[in-house]
């Protein structure tokens, strides 16, 4: 159980780190990071911004106590963010590297996601109501 949770924290701060250093270098406007976004890859330049201000939180997101279903949308923008990140880099044929670390990424996150504790799980938190008689189906109910 212990390599579990050691295994959960470092894929976790590895991906906060990533994504929430990025956030920051794209909110202050670094000229190597904006120019990657806007002449390589032909995004608009306020999209930067955009991203850098959604990474920061998605990273602070996963690292906080609570807030399971906050927690899953991180895990799924940064996924998507990722991801697109590596079809972009594909899209305009860049160097092989810009799309394979963020799919190593993607790896990465899913591990998170796969070993986080069940206190942060949004499926543990909420219990199956397969026990409920309103969503048992009956013969009267069908007839």
């Amino acid at each position: 159980m212990r390599a579990r949770k050691v295994a959960y924290w470092v894929a976790t701060v590895l991906i906060a780190f990533s994504m929430g250093s990025g956030g920051i270098g794209q909110l202050a406007r670094v000229p190597g990071v904006v120019d990657g976004f806007v002449r390589l890859l032909g995004y608009p330049a306020y999209f930067v911004t955009i991203l850098g201000f959604w990474k920061l939180l998605g990273a602070i997101a996963i690292l906080v106590p609570g807030f399971p279903r906050l927690k899953e949308w991180a895990y799924a923008g940064i996924f998507f963010d990722l991801t697109g990140a590596a079809a972009s880099s594909a899209a305009v044929r860049s160097q092989a590297f810009h799309v394979i670390v963020p799919l190593v990424l993607t790896g990465v996150l899913m591990v998170s996601w796969a070993l986080r504790p069940d206190s942060r799980a949004i499926a543990k938190m909420i219990p199956c109501r397969s026990d409920d008689e309103e969503l048992k189906p009956s013969a009267a109910k069908i007839a």
